[in-house]
C-alpha cells in the first residue's frame, strides 16, 4: 500500500490537478443540462483554484515547514532555514487560492498570477540546477518540473476563457 501511495504524495502537484479535474467532472455531471461553455469554465476554474492552488500550496507549506529535511533531500538540496520561508510563502498562496475560488475575476487573477510567478521561477531554478549541478533528483527534474510549467498555463487559459465569456455575457458600456 505504501508503494502505491508514495508516488501520489511525491507528485502532489499532478495529483491535485487530477483531483480538481475529477471534481469538475462530477460537478458538471450533476449540473443542469444543457451545459453552457461559461458553466464548464467556471467549474474547471473553481476546482483548479481549490485543488491546484489552494490544496497543493497548503501541502507544499506542510512539506517545507514541518518536513523540511525530507523535502530538501527529495529536491536534491541541502536542508536550510530557507525551507520554512518557502513553506510560509506557499501558505500565503494557498490562502489566496482558497479565497479566490468563490470571488471576483480580479482575485482569481491575483491567485493565478502570484502562484504562476512562483512556479515558473521554480521551474527556472530546476532547469538551472539540472544544467549546472546535474541535479536530476525526482523533486527537481521529475513531475514537479513539468507541473511548474503546466499549472500556470492551465490557470492563465482558464482565466482567459472566463474573461472571454464574461465579456460576451455582459455588453461593454462606454462612459463619456
Amino acid at each position: 500500500m505504501a508503494d502505491a501511495i508514495r508516488p501520489i504524495l511525491a507528485n502532489f502537484t499532478a495529483t491535485f490537478l487530477v483531483i480538481g479535474l475529477a471534481a469538475s467532472a462530477v460537478s458538471l455531471l450533476r449540473a443542469e443540462k444543457p451545459l453552457a461553455a461559461p458553466a464548464v469554465v467556471e467549474a474547471l476554474l473553481f476546482y483548479f483554484l481549490l485543488f491546484s492552488i489552494g490544496c497543493a500550496f497548503l501541502y507544499d507549506f506542510v512539506l517545507h515547514t514541518f518536513f523540511g529535511e525530507m523535502t530538501a533531500r527529495i529536491i536534491g538540496w541541502a536542508d536550510s532555514p530557507f525551507q520554512a520561508e518557502v513553506g510560509f510563502a506557499s501558505l500565503g498562496f494557498a490562502v489566496v487560492g482558497f479565497l479566490a475560488r468563490r470571488r471576483s475575476f480580479d482575485l482569481r487573477l491575483a491567485a493565478v498570477v502570484g502562484a504562476a510567478l512562483l512556479l515558473l521561477g521554480a521551474a527556472g531554478g530546476h532547469i538551472y540546477q539540472i544544467i549546472t549541478a546535474r541535479n536530476f533528483a525526482p523533486g527537481n527534474a521529475g513531475v514537479i518540473l513539468y507541473t511548474d510549467i503546466l499549472i500556470p498555463a492551465i490557470g492563465f487559459t482558464l482565466l482567459w476563457l472566463q474573461h472571454r465569456y464574461e465579456r460576451i455575457a455582459k455588453p461593454i458600456i462606454y462612459r463619456r
